[in-house]
């Protein structure tokens, strides 16, 4: 598989495909194809796994697009102006993304829910408890939201994140949910309740513009249903 991604701010990923192989995605991922890309709906491993992507935000159903015949082309779209990013998923190259933060991967990336070992990041933290979790082995293909800011945070290192700015990091980095100290903060400071700390080794991705704090911003301007 070969692949480009063009555009800004709405970017989109165009995949080349030998014949035989195979993308996965969410449903309504997939932009425009050539016609002898074959699609099949499936749970893809099952109704477990099923529920575990339905947790992190994603479809119970996952879509595969097979190249038959000879060479395929298939393109994903982001759905929020940001960036798209690739990954190289293997062992030891685990990455947790944010909700909805998978855009489409090689057939041998697998998704699965990942829960923090904290239940308080759950009821709390809002996107800090149930992530996704990319593992297996292919290239992966990430949604984020606005710009991407990265750092390389070394053993016990940690970063305090305002909840939703987290897009992706390493599977090697723990994550937990702190309350702002001092009750005048936490009411008046505008910045919330609750704080995400990531803690390294590893590598910490953070978006600009979540569209979690874009909705925000917006809601006082839609108007209300009558």
């Amino acid at each position: 598989m070969e692949y480009q991604i063009e555009g800004a701010p709405l970017p989109v990923v165009i995949c080349q495909l030998e014949a035989g192989e195979t993308m996965l995605t969410e449903r309504g991922s997939m932009s425009w194809m050539t016609p002898n890309m074959k699609m099949e709906t499936s749970t893809n491993g099952g109704l477990g796994k099923a529920f575990g992507r339905m947790l992190s935000g994603d479809s119970i159903f996952q879509n595969r697009y097979t190249a038959q015949g000879g060479q395929g082309l298939i393109a994903f779209a982001s759905s929020f102006p940001g960036s798209i990013r690739a990954f190289d998923i293997g062992p030891g190259r685990e990455l947790v993304v944010q909700k909805s933060g998978f855009l489409a991967s090689e057939a041998g990336v697998q998704l699965s829910v990942f829960f923090q070992k904290k239940l308080g990041s759950g009821f709390f933290g809002g996107e800090g408890f149930i992530m996704q979790k990319l593992s297996g082995r292919g290239i992966a293909f990430t949604e984020f939201d606005g710009h991407i800011v990265e750092y390389d945070l070394d053993p016990g290192e940690s970063l305090v994140v305002d909840t939703g700015y987290l897009a992706a990091m390493d599977a090697t980095c723990s994550m937990d949910i702190q309350a702002v100290p001092g009750l005048k903060n936490m009411v008046f400071g505008g910045e919330g309740i609750f704080n995400t700390i990531i803690t390294g080794p590893g590598h910490v991705y953070l978006q600009t513009m979540p569209i979690s704090q874009v909705a925000g911003v917006l809601r006082p301007f839609m108007p209300t249903a009558k």
